[in-house]
This record gives C-alpha cells, sequence and structure tokens, in this order.
C-alpha cells in the first residue's frame, strides 16, 4: 500500500463526488480508489473481512473519512440521488462499499418513507459486525437528532418483547443517543429497557455491559437506582447470575453499589437444615391428628383346620 498523501487522496475523493449522479461512473473510479490503497500485507487468501463474508479492500479508514466528507454535502442536497446511490453500493456487496451505504442512508432526511424499509432490510441480511453497527448508528443520525420520537419509536420496536432476535439491535441503536450529552430526557430510555436488562438470554451479556455503562455515564443516580429496583424485584432467576457475570466491566462505583444485592445467596447450613426438617415433620403430625382417623376393618377370624390335616404328634416311649 502507498503512503496516504492526504492531498492526493482529498482530489482523488473530490473527483469521485463529481461522479454522485452517475451511479456506474462513480462505483467503477470508487474501485480504483479502493483497490490503489490496497494494504497488500493485510489481504487474507480468501480477500474477506474477519468474522464476515463480506470481501474487503483493506482500505485504511483514513480513505473512507476522506470520501465520506466529500459526499456529505451532495448527499443531503440530493437524498434522492443518494438513496439511489446507497443501492448501488450496497449490491456490490463489500465492506467498504456497505460502510459507504450506510453512511449514504444517515444524509437521507428521517421524512423520507423509503429509509426505514431500507434500514430494515439491510439489518436483516448482515451479519458483518462493522456494518450492522454503522446500520444501527451512523444511518440513524438524522432521526436521533431531528425526530427523536420516531427513532425512539423504532426502538421500541426493535425491543419489543416477543422479537428477542432484534434486541441486540434495539441496544445498538441506543447507545449513540444515549452519549449524546446534549440528550438529556433519559427516563423514556430507561423505561424502554428495564425489562431487557430484566429478561435478556446470556447471548446478549456484551451488548448489556455496553448498554449499562453508557446508561451510567449519562445519568450516575437514574442508573444505579434502576438497577437496585430489578435485582430487588426481579422474578427472573436468570437476571442477577447475568449482571453478576457483566458486573467487572461497570464502573468501580457502580460495582460497589451492587456488590450485596449481587452476591450469590449462601446455601442453608446443616442445623437450620435439620430445624427445617423437624418443623415439617412437627407440622405434619399435628395435622395427621386432626385428621378423621378411618375406619378399621373387622379382622378376619382365621378358620380352624380339619382333624387329618392336623400333624399327628408321636408319642415318646420313656426308656
Amino acid at each position: 500500500m502507498p503512503a496516504i498523501d492526504l492531498a492526493r487522496l482529498r482530489k482523488q475523493a473530490n473527483r469521485l463526488a463529481d461522479f454522485f449522479f452517475l451511479p456506474d461512473e462513480f462505483m467503477k473510479h470508487l474501485r480504483e480508489i479502493l483497490d490503489f490503497y490496497v494494504n497488500y500485507t493485510l489481504r487474507t487468501k480468501e480477500n474477506v473481512a474477519p468474522g464476515s463474508n463480506l470481501k474487503t479492500y483493506r482500505t485504511p479508514p483514513a480513505v473512507l473519512t476522506h470520501i465520506e466528507n466529500e459526499l456529505r454535502v451532495v448527499a443531503e442536497a440530493n437524498p434522492h440521488f443518494a438513496l439511489e446511490l446507497a443501492d448501488v453500493l450496497w449490491d456490490e456487496g463489500a465492506l467498504e462499499t456497505r460502510l459507504l451505504a450506510a453512511f449514504l442512508l444517515g444524509r437521507i432526511p428521517p421524512q423520507e418513507e423509503r429509509l426505514l424499509p431500507r434500514l430494515t432490510a439491510w439489518t436483516q441480511q448482515i451479519r458483518d459486525p462493522e456494518v450492522r453497527s454503522a446500520l444501527l448508528s451512523t444511518s440513524l443520525t438524522r432521526m436521533r437528532k431531528e425526530t427523536p420520537t420516531q427513532f425512539l419509536i423504532l426502538v421500541r420496536e426493535y425491543l419489543h418483547p416477543e422479537r428477542t432476535r432484534t434486541w441486540s439491535n434495539g441496544i445498538q441503536a441506543l447507545l449513540p443517543m444515549i452519549a449524546d450529552t446534549s440528550f438529556t430526557n433519559l427516563p423514556p430510555i430507561l423505561d424502554l429497557v428495564e425489562p431487557i436488562i430484566e429478561e435478556a438470554p446470556s447471548t446478549l451479556q456484551n451488548d448489556l455491559a455496553d448498554l449499562i455503562v453508557a446508561l451510567y455515564r449519562a445519568s450516575a443516580n437514574e442508573t444505579t437506582f434502576m438497577l437496585k429496583h430489578i435485582l430487588a424485584n426481579s422474578q427472573n432467576p436468570m437476571t442477577v447470575v447475568t449482571l453478576r457475570r457483566i458486573s467487572s466491566s461497570f464502573p468501580p462505583p457502580l460495582q460497589k453499589e451492587l456488590r450485596e444485592l449481587l452476591r450469590p445467596q449462601p446455601l442453608a447450613k446443616p442445623m437450620e437444615m435439620e430445624e427445617a426438617s423437624a418443623d415439617a415433620f412437627i407440622n405434619e403430625t399435628t395435622d395427621l391428628k386432626t385428621e378423621t382417623p378411618a375406619a378399621k376393618k373387622p379382622r378376619k377370624k382365621r378358620e380352624a383346620k380339619p382333624k387329618d390335616e392336623i400333624p399327628e404328634v408321636k408319642k415318646i416311649e420313656p426308656n
């Protein structure tokens, strides 16, 4: 890979933006840029991103950042063309092109009726963690900022009690909003996530850890109060187990606040078990005494055997 000349890269990205309205030409010049900056030392035999099924150019993040900066203004001014170009980039199927497609979705106004169908379809198709994260954060940028109510409605759909497979999407979508220091309306988010924290399966442990840490940074008092309330009132025995497993990733003050509630309950001592057994025996005996005894059946008379069946005892003669 050649050393990145920022001035040259800026010119390349600027020229690429000139083809914004011509998707085929845009893709041709984009491939040239991505190939130019391929890092062959990191390229695998299959050219597939780690943990993914997507091909990759192994392009440095700085290249994509410069391309995004050049596309930002023109995409926001032309959302219809931005959506068309995003479709072409997505269909290309490479890691880099799908990240650019997710970026373009984030430049489209939330009122665009085709935005959510694209987002829903793409999040269901993708398994690459980097692209999935971009779809749930970058692609929802304008919706979070301009129509937060609409955004929370979408998240509520992700966190529906009967759609556990989409809970991770809902949590990941919330993280940028929680981290936004200009967002101060935390109670609606706490109401959304409280039942999820209580009922989340073990497969969501990493997502839960990220969520709780983000909430604590946004409001330590409210987060601590919510977690204590969950631990004190949850009927799900796995709630405390899951929170105990991920508690090492919590900030130290939060670990201290929850230590007693997360402590495993000791087993009953032998003496306590004996006393409990004795109490149970006494109660059982008392209950038996109060019951009406069943009537005894008359004993059946034993019939005498006939004489011929009685064995004869031989008389022993004295010597």
